[in-house]
């Protein structure tokens, strides 16, 4: 899992339903710019606005897409383990490689529950499983210990990290076993997780310019700083400004003008404000 990975975006024709022609289109330009391997139904592509069956056919469009050209990553999680668990052994998981799971959000455990949660996936799932720290939206910080502690499961490979923290970043980086990956969750601090020493990153902009940003993210784990950071510096405004309304707002936008899908998103999410859509049609 090291390298770029690509938090997919679910595209929505005008009448909200599925955009499969768009995702294919979405997956051809993500694998022809270079990127490593596929996240399918993380929060970017809006998972909590699908069906039961929807999600079951966006997981296999997108393997059956990638056909092995790329490695590819299931989102799985959720706050209700036994739930998550029940998915996990019901899953084909034809064409996965891994899992991307989340912390539970909502109901805020503690560290020991956070623990006994992935704990819990991981014992049950055939596949290795990244867990995924995202606090701004789980309403809870998975801590350095309880993160060291699940590294050591046989398991549990490596952690997206978006949690912001720079020092808690250095501290597992740290102390990590050598088998246990770092990953980036934030794309405009990519390039300096990079130097301190994570493996890689699930991008979101990466959809939208994958050829530039996976390869400034190898620049960067060959240590050609230099020429990594023209590419940073080079993306770094509109890797700022798809956030600025929220995500996949910018992104769907964005992507809407290369002509890759179309701006829409389900409620309760909303297309990105005019302004916002101006800025970033200026720096693209």
């Amino acid at each position: 899992m090291k390298g770029t990975g690509i938090a997919l975006v679910t595209p929505f024709k005008e009448d909200y339903s599925i955009d499969f022609d768009a995702l294919s289109n979405i997956i051809e330009h993500c694998i022809n710019g270079g990127v490593e391997y596929l996240v399918a139904l993380g929060t970017t592509g809006e998972t909590a606005t699908l069906t039961k069956e929807e999600k079951k056919q966006v997981y296999q469009f997108i393997q059956s897409q990638a056909k092995g050209r790329v490695k590819c990553v299931a989102g799985i999680g959720g706050n209700y383990t036994s739930e998550i668990i029940e998915t996990i052994q019901s899953f084909d998981f034809t064409g996965y490689d891994a899992i991307l799971s989340v912390s539970p959000y909502y109901n805020k455990p503690n560290q020991e529950g956070i623990y006994l949660h992935y704990e819990a996936i991981a014992n049950a799932c055939p596949k290795p499983v990244i867990l995924y720290n995202v606090p701004g939206r789980t309403g809870s910080n998975m801590s350095v210990a309880t993160t060291l502690k699940l590294a050591e499961h046989r398991n549990i490979i490596a952690i997206k990290e978006a949690s912001g923290n720079s020092e808690q970043f250095m501290d597992l980086i740290h102390a990590k076993p050598d088998s246990f990956e770092i990953i980036s969750g934030d794309d405009n601090l990519t390039l300096p997780f990079l130097a301190m020493g994570m493996n890689g990153v699930i991008s979101v902009i990466g959809q939208a310019y994958p050829k530039e940003f996976s390869e400034m993210v190898r620049l960067g784990l060959n240590g050609d700083f230099e020429s990594a950071r023209k590419l940073h510096y080079k993306l770094y405004p509109i890797m700022k400004a798809i956030f600025y309304d929220g995500n996949p707002g910018g992104i769907k936008a964005v992507m809407s003008m290369m002509g890759l899908c179309k701006n829409v998103v389900r409620l309760p999410l909303a297309p990105v404000k005019h302004e916002v859509y101006n800025t970033l049609k200026s720096l693209m």
